[in-house]
């Protein structure tokens, strides 16, 4: 004769996989303070973008416009002026003074722009010889 396997009597206590209501709250609490401590970190770093690419595009038009202006010769009595970039007018201004020898001037050249409502400015500066 065979036996038939028996199967075990279940306990009166019964075990299911999941979550407890206290563990789900846990949950949500963590969440409602990680995403907005998240999403403020998105916006400061998509600021921190914003001002890294404006002062790029500064830069670019100093190096442009202090090389025209050494080139051209005109930093001798250009002092200020605009300069175009895209669809963007940036404000530049200009000043010389002596270098250690009299023959040397530093050009010194500032462009202004606005970050967010900001006012910035970046300075690009080389050394000319006057005696050429």
């Amino acid at each position: 004769m065979t036996s038939t396997p028996t199967l075990p009597a279940r306990s009166a206590s019964r075990t299911t996989a999941g979550f407890t209501l206290v563990e789900a709250l846990a949950a949500l609490l963590v969440l409602a303070i990680v995403i907005p401590v998240a999403v403020r970190g998105l916006q400061i770093a998509s600021m921190a973008g914003e001002a890294a690419q404006r002062k790029s595009v500064a830069l670019r038009v100093a190096d442009r416009v202090l090389n025209e202006l050494v080139v051209t010769g005109n930093w001798q009595r250009t002092a200020n002026g605009n300069a175009m970039e895209g669809d963007e007018t940036f404000q530049w201004q200009l000043k010389s003074q002596t270098w250690e020898k009299d023959t040397l001037k530093m050009l010194s050249l500032r462009v202004y722009y606005k970050t967010r409502g900001n006012p910035c400015d970046v300075r690009l500066c080389t050394v000319v010889d006057t005696s050429l």
